[in-house]
């Protein structure tokens, strides 16, 4: 019995090739893989180690420089091996998480309170600016033309230092002012001399007056005169004189009165003549301010009082509204009243209460009362 041996045919052969060549292919890819891993492995182990070495950081806080080692790998992380609590305020250079490495500088700008007053309110903010106006414009603070800041805007804040805002408002108002009509004179031959006559009658004009007035958190302060505007021209008086001489001599009587002398007559004062109605005799004088207590600026008439013009007087002796001269002081009008004025008295307006004062009493003095047109010079 012979050996039978198996024949070897060409596709035996083929198929054996085949799984050697796909075999070491798998086992190639396998050995890169495994060659890729190590590779990675060996470079976190080489970060890892090269992480740990010490490392040199620059730490400046607030300008402070100090140079710390440290095996730490963040920001963060070397804020907490140095025990340093940060404000949610203050600057940092650098975010938490950043890595460190060898010769890092990392920069702390503490925040600092300040107290800004504004608006009738005190609040205290923690702020890194350096500048006032920084830190109004970091907190949304709106400021007028006019606003007052202190310290200046352009100024750095000092230690402990507050920022007060005053706020400035300016109000324009408007005031008017009575202006008084002037007289004007001309002569009448068909006029008795020493009498007049109202041609045409006056009327006072009107200005107004413009004033800035400011205000500092609403509360008044100081005002400002801009100028004026005349918003009605005063039309002048136009009284005729005569200058006819009379052909009669005027009587004249004594009335019951010892002190009042009943007369028609004319009379020159300070180069003035005029035609009185009758004369006071020993009429005592004193003199008043509305610088005294209870003293108002209106007359009894309803002018305002004026020196050198306004007296007070008993309107049964002298009419308000007429025209008096008075020995020794001049042309005055009866304006006011008062209680302690009767008869023979009268009371001499001044602006300033010392004058009123040093004025005194003034005994046995002439008055010549004339009427409701003032005499003035032909």
């Amino acid at each position: 019995m012979g050996i039978f041996h198996k024949e070897e045919t060409h596709e035996s052969r083929s198929s054996s090739m085949s799984y050697a060549l796909r075999w070491k292919q798998l086992n190639i890819r396998q050995v890169a893989l495994v060659g890729v891993l190590t590779i990675a492995v060996i470079i976190i182990i080489l970060i890892w180690l090269y992480g740990q070495q010490n490392k040199q950081i620059s730490l400046v806080i607030d300008g402070n420089v100090q140079s710390v080692e440290t095996r730490e790998d963040s920001v963060a992380d070397l804020l907490d091996e140095q025990a340093i609590n940060l404000h949610p305020k203050d600057t940092l250079s650098r975010p938490l998480g950043s890595v460190l490495t060898d010769g890092d500088r990392v920069v702390i700008v503490r925040a600092v309170p300040v107290k800004v007053s504004v608006d009738g309110e005190t609040k205290t903010t923690f702020t890194t600016k350096e500048k006032v106006k920084d830190v109004l414009d970091e907190l949304g603070v709106t400021l007028n033309q006019d606003d007052k800041v202190t310290p200046a805007l352009d100024r750095k804040l000092d230690a402990d230092a507050g920022i007060t805002i005053v706020r400035v408002s300016k109000h324009l108002v408007q005031t008017e002012e009575a202006v008084p009509f002037s007289v004007v004179k001309t002569s009448d031959k068909e006029l008795l001399k020493g009498t007049t006559k109202v041609v045409q009658p006056g009327s006072e004009g009107m200005v107004i007056h413009n004033i800035e007035k400011t205000y500092e958190d609403g509360i008044f302060v100081t005002k400002r005169w801009l100028g004026k505007e005349v918003s009605k021209e005063a039309q002048p008086k136009v009284v005729a004189v005569g200058t006819k001489e009379p052909t009669a001599v005027l009587s004249a009587s004594i009335s019951r009165s010892a002190n009042t002398v009943n007369i028609g007559g004319n009379a020159t004062k300070n180069g003035v003549s005029f035609k009185y109605k009758k004369v006071l005799k020993n009429v005592t004088l004193t003199a008043y301010s509305s610088e005294q207590e209870g003293i108002g600026t209106r007359t009894a008439s309803g002018t305002r009082v004026t020196e050198g013009r306004t007296i007070a007087v008993d309107k049964s002796v002298v009419p308000l509204g007429w025209w008096v001269y008075i020995e020794g002081i001049g042309f005055r009008k009866a304006e006011d009243t008062g209680g302690a004025i009767k008869g023979n008295k009268m009371d001499v307006y001044y602006d300033s209460l010392k004058t009123a004062k040093n004025f005194g009493r003034k005994k046995g003095r002439t008055v010549y009362v004339i009427g409701p047109t003032k005499p003035e010079l032909n």
